[in-house]
């Protein structure tokens, strides 16, 4: 098994073409993606049209689910980017059928994907689209990371926080800490949650894209340079998202 596995694209155009191109020179036949597939960004159509022709699996993030749904539990930054992306997306009844058929694709993706010993989500194990696991639960928060362990079987793997790296079942968190790539071996008979980080919208204080390729025995991510400043002078030039999306692109924040 080899299987790319992306995850918060964030209407990131740039970032996402530079993270297949890179696929690309990776011998891998089979491409997954963790949801938030839109927001903060200014293309979500051309994100969304990309993953639609690309991936086996999409889930649906917190995010996606806005669009169709209630966000007034984001932070006003976020709520504003949901509001520009439903304005841009929401088919209306003279609408053409690319239109409809995309806004269709996005209500019908699932919130979750199991594949052998391996459970795919957005978020955790426990909440599947909306629950937090931040890098530093394992010390600050004992006893949700293992109410979350407890919750599932074999590897999880999420997206959600864009923090790269993977919890162990002592609780420990191990990152990139500004690797290129890291490969890590990953447990028969021991349970591991895996982050894999974000294509469109990293927060480890990297601002390369993040994406992991996972085997049955390993996985692997990849840091993967891209022009945030185009990114960044898109997102500035629709008038409508906040500036300080554009400027966290440049920090990894």
């Amino acid at each position: 098994m080899r299987i790319a596995v992306i995850s918060d694209l964030h209407a990131n155009r740039e970032a996402l073409e530079a993270v297949l191109a890179h696929l690309a020179t990776q011998d891998v036949g089979r491409l997954f993606c963790l949801g938030d597939v839109v927001g903060y960004g200014a293309e979500p159509e051309f994100c969304v049209d990309l993953v639609r022709g690309h991936a086996e699996i999409c889930l649906l993030g917190n995010h996606d689910e806005a669009l169709f749904g209630d966000a007034s539990d984001f932070n006003t930054h976020a709520r504003k980017a949901i509001e520009y992306t439903r304005s841009r997306m929401l088919p209306r009844w003279w609408s053409g059928s690319e239109k409809k058929a995309r806004w269709k694709w996005m209500r019908g993706l699932p919130d979750n994907h199991r594949e052998g010993r391996f459970l795919f989500v957005h978020g955790s194990p426990r909440d599947h689209v909306r629950e937090y696991v931040l890098a530093t639960d394992g010390f600050l928060n004992p006893d949700k990371m293992r109410s979350i362990f407890n919750a599932f079987e074999g590897i999880a793997l999420a997206g959600h926080t864009h923090q790269p790296g993977l919890h162990d079942e002592s609780l420990g968190f191990h990152s990139l800490e500004g690797r290129e790539s890291l490969t890590l071996r990953l447990p028969r008979d021991e349970k591991c949650l895996i982050n894999v980080g974000s294509v469109g919208q990293p927060r480890d204080g990297d601002n390369r894209a993040c994406y992991a390729i996972l085997e049955d025995e390993l996985i692997t991510w990849h840091r993967v340079s891209y022009d945030y400043r185009a990114a960044m002078h898109k997102i500035l030039d629709t008038g409508a998202l906040p500036e300080v999306l554009a400027r966290r692109l440049a920090v990894g924040k």
